[in-house]
């Protein structure tokens, strides 16, 4: 069955990119940006470029992240990219302290280099994923080696308190989670639509998922 997939729009998100991504899967994607619409479909991504204070106010404000969390309590599948990925985290401190979704339990932190490091940020640019032994991630990372390349663009990184939900790791003056797969919940750091061939082989692995669970529940 054919995954039906939203991608929400709250005006920080690389939407034409990621749609054409997805569509590119064989998925029927459409751009909502109301809450009420969230329901409708079987699979919700959540994009996003920019600061985290404004992006998770605009998502307070109007009502998505009530219907997030109900499109989660229903076990449907749920992709966060970038920003997207960041605010499921319970707090950041980019330019403070904010409170995230707090649907994964953890913290969105700055890269601060070592003393004797040049590090540059934001970090942008192609870096590799090391894959972990997370069932889930096996899942989300069906038929892509280890070691692979994807892009990159932030200047911030998630930690979260359950190590086992991370699914890959990347270096770059730490060690950090760059996604997380859950049984419904991925999410990464990377930009798969801007990751070539790899990032295509996750989103077909993303929509392959949302179909059998799908399936399952019809």
């Amino acid at each position: 069955m054919t995954a039906k997939i939203a991608i929400i729009d709250y005006g920080m998100g690389n939407l034409r990119s990621v749609s054409k991504a997805i569509e590119l899967c064989k998925a029927y994607v459409d751009i909502i940006s109301e809450p009420e619409q969230v329901k409708n479909y079987n699979a919700v991504v959540l994009p996003g470029v920019g600061s985290f204070a404004p992006a998770i106010k605009i998502i307070k404000d109007k009502g998505l992240d009530i219907a997030i969390k109900k499109h989660l309590e229903q076990k449907k599948m749920f992709l966060g990219i970038c920003l997207g990925f960041q605010l499921l985290f319970s707090k950041s401190y980019e330019e403070g302290l904010y409170e995230g979704l707090d649907i994964i339990k953890g913290s969105v932190e700055k890269f601060i280099p070592k003393p004797d490091e040049k590090l540059i940020i934001p970090h942008i640019g192609w870096n590799t994923i090391n894959i972990s032994e997370n069932i889930y991630a096996k899942q989300m990372y069906r038929g892509i080696n280890n070691n692979e390349f994807v892009y990159f663009v932030h200047s911030f990184y998630c930690k979260p308190e359950d190590k086992k939900i991370i699914a890959t790791e990347t270096n770059y003056s730490v060690d950090f989670c760059s996604s997380i797969a859950t049984e419904n919940i991925w999410g990464c750091q990377f930009h798969p639509e801007k990751s070539s061939n790899i990032g295509i082989a996750i989103l077909k692995n993303f929509v392959s998922k949302c179909e059998d669970l799908n399936a399952c529940c019809n």
